[in-house]
């Protein structure tokens, strides 16, 4: 996995600033959710085409950082 702050954005204006998967309206936290309730990479692959398995990826990685650091755009 390359470094996460490559897929992993903070935007005010987008979902209320939570972490979301390269400026798109879906958070790490609705990533990590699916893959709670039992979804495999494959099954959330197949609903949402416009994610990447890089993606999901991401989300862990977001998810496993003690410092959570983050990019933060500003519009």
């Amino acid at each position: 996995m390359t470094d996460y702050r490559q897929y992993i954005t903070i935007e005010a204006g987008i979902r209320s600033g939570k972490a979301c998967i390269r400026g798109m309206r879906i958070t790490v936290a609705d990533v990590l959710g699916y893959l709670a309730s039992g979804m495999t990479h494959k099954e959330i692959l197949d609903d949402f085409p416009e994610l990447t398995n890089e993606d999901i990826l991401a989300c862990l990685a977001y998810a496993a950082d003690p410092e959570k650091r983050s990019v933060v755009i500003t519009v």
